[in-house]
């Protein structure tokens, strides 16, 4: 029976994000083509200058995303520090410098990892003004980079790839906001809560006193999953029945996590007038997230030691109206996109499904990833993949009509390298620094040994990642925690979107190169089988040896 939930669950999911992939991708298409302004739109660009029709080249482009995400940046920041003077403040005080800045990277770059409990850290006017507003505008910074992306492929000879500003303001305004409050509606009939009741204080049966928080969370709850940011409300995420009250609201979830990333390939076909790659595309990401949920369902299912022997499977740290499915299909869905939200306890999982959401990021988040930064990593793949077919089979290689060359090359090989360069770095850091080792282990670790290498793994890989889910024993409000976790979310995040911008920059300069017998066809399922291997192969060969440091050596223990 277990097994028919899992199926039945998984169906419901496929059928509906079927029958949206055509309608919201042909609409995204659409919001990023239109050529007509709304009036509201016009009042922006007239506020902050901005010229609608002008075009702009990929480094003037690079630089409205970094200035932008800056302004953020110091905005967050700002408002943490200054928190105990701001109305709706709950009485709360400042946050820490390092914690601040921990903070506002993490929303800033898509992440939303928290270093902190959210409802006894951070007042109303912090969550709506700061966290809520970067959850919309990470996830428009997002999308608007994989359309540059897209327009690059697409483009011939122009040398643009759009207007940064007018992506941003489009996303924000015609998808994720309209998206968002039917979203927002619909969770709170499914019990999810909306006040500014602040803290109230209620009697238990056994006659204690116990305080319960309240807030704005449905309209929060909406943007986080939509935009796959992840961040919760409270400490407990979609794990508490606040955020997530029922069995259906946690389907309601996954969806909403996956509909804009499955929907992106859709708007990819459109725009470059070929929706067989689109499917080629959405064709890998369906693969691998099926088979990452199936085996992760299959090791928690069939939990090994002791205690889930005698339980009959894995129940600590789920709960139980999800179960082992609700549990495994949210915990795939959170971690192959970049949201990061949980409704179960990562660190609970058994050794090696503790593995396969950490496998989820390593591969790039990709299966569908994040909103717009999934669909740009699985393009660079593409890219590589073309590259390695034509070394292959002796076919030139060509993606779209556009020659990939050795800039193409360089730059996609620079793209791949960064996150795990981070991974790595930092965790080595973590355990080689003389003091940095000693406050790792003492503090931030919860369980020694294998595991809490994992937790610590499994930390900079969400990080890196923008993902910003967790080994929760990993106590990470620590200066260095902070501030490595900080630095590797932005390094994370923006390294690599300079280095695809760059990407789409290369090939809008280029004409198109008409097909020829010796093209590699791409949208045919021998390429999505190319593609998908090469995603999974560039992440064995890459994390494996810190892999049997970690979870492998746990679960083989």
């Amino acid at each position: 029976m277990g097994w028919l939930y899992a199926a039945l669950g998984l169906l419901t999911v496929a059928v509906v994000l079927g029958v949206l992939y055509r309608p919201l991708g042909d609409y995204m298409a659409w919001v990023y083509t239109s050529r007509k302004d709304w009036r509201l739109e016009r009042g922006i660009y007239t506020v902050i200058g901005v010229d609608a029709r002008a075009q702009q080249s990929w480094q003037a482009y690079l630089r409205g995303v970094l200035a932008f995400s800056a302004v953020g940046l110091l905005i967050v920041y700002g408002l943490q520090r200054l928190q105990q003077w701001l109305p709706y403040s709950l009485g709360l005080p400042a946050a820490s410098e390092h914690l601040s800045f921990n903070t506002a990277a993490s929303f800033v770059g898509n992440t939303n990892w928290q270093s902190y409990s959210p409802e006894l850290t951070l007042g109303y006017s912090v969550q709506m003004a700061g966290l809520a507003v970067q959850n919309f505008t990470s996830a428009a910074v997002g999308m608007a980079v994989a359309i540059a992306v897209v327009r690059g492929l697409a483009y011939r000879r122009s040398g643009t790839i759009g207007n940064f500003w007018v992506d941003l303001t489009r996303g924000i305004l015609r998808i994720l906001l309209p998206l968002s409050a039917a979203a927002a509606i619909v969770l709170m009939i499914g019990g999810v809560i909306q006040n500014f009741n602040g803290f109230g204080e209620v009697t238990t049966l056994t006659g204690g006193v116990q305080t319960i928080p309240g807030g704005p969370t449905a309209s929060q709850e909406a943007i986080k999953l939509l935009g796959t940011n992840g961040g919760g409300f409270f400490n407990a995420n979609s794990a508490h029945p606040f955020e997530n009250p029922t069995a259906w609201t946690n389907l309601f979830q996954v969806l909403l996590m996956l509909v804009i990333p499955f929907a992106l390939p859709r708007t990819f076909g459109r725009i470059v007038g070929d929706n067989r790659q689109g499917y080629a595309i959405l064709a890998v990401m369906a693969v691998l997230f099926t088979l990452s949920f199936a085996i992760l369902t299959v090791l928690e299912s069939n939990g090994q030691g002791s205690a889930p022997g005698l339980a009959g499977s894995a129940m600590e740290g789920k709960e139980q109206r999800f179960g082992i499915l609700g549990s495994t299909l949210f915990a795939t869905t959170s971690t192959a996109t970049s949201t990061g939200a949980v409704n179960s306890m990562h660190d609970s999982f058994t050794a090696l499904g503790g593995m396969m959401p950490m496998l989820n990021m390593m591969l790039g988040e990709v299966t569908p990833g994040g909103v717009g930064s999934g669909l740009y990593g699985l393009l660079v793949l593409a890219v590589v993949a073309v590259f390695v077919s034509g070394l292959l089979i002796g076919r030139t290689p060509e993606y779209l009509g556009k020659k990939i060359g050795p800039r193409e090359i360089k730059l996609a090989a620079l793209y791949i390298l960064v996150m795990p360069t981070l991974v790595l770095t930092g965790t080595a850091l973590s355990f080689a620094l003389p003091g940095i080792r000693e406050e790792v282990e003492s503090v931030s670790i919860y369980n020694p040994g294998v595991h809490g290498m994992s937790e610590v793994l499994y930390a900079f890989v969400s990080a890196a990642n923008n993902n910003g889910s967790a080994f929760a024993g990993l106590t990470a409000n620590t200066p260095w925690l902070n501030t490595a976790l900080g630095v590797t979310i932005l390094l994370g995040r923006f390294l690599p979107i300079v280095f695809v911008l760059a990407l789409a920059g290369s090939f809008a300069a280029q004409d198109t190169v008409p097909a020829t017998a010796g093209t590699l066809p791409t949208h045919r399922p021998q390429f999505v089988g190319m593609l998908a291997v090469v995603t999974v192969l560039l992440t064995a060969l890459t994390f494996f040896p810190v892999l049997t440091l970690g979870p492998l050596a746990e679960g083989l223990i």
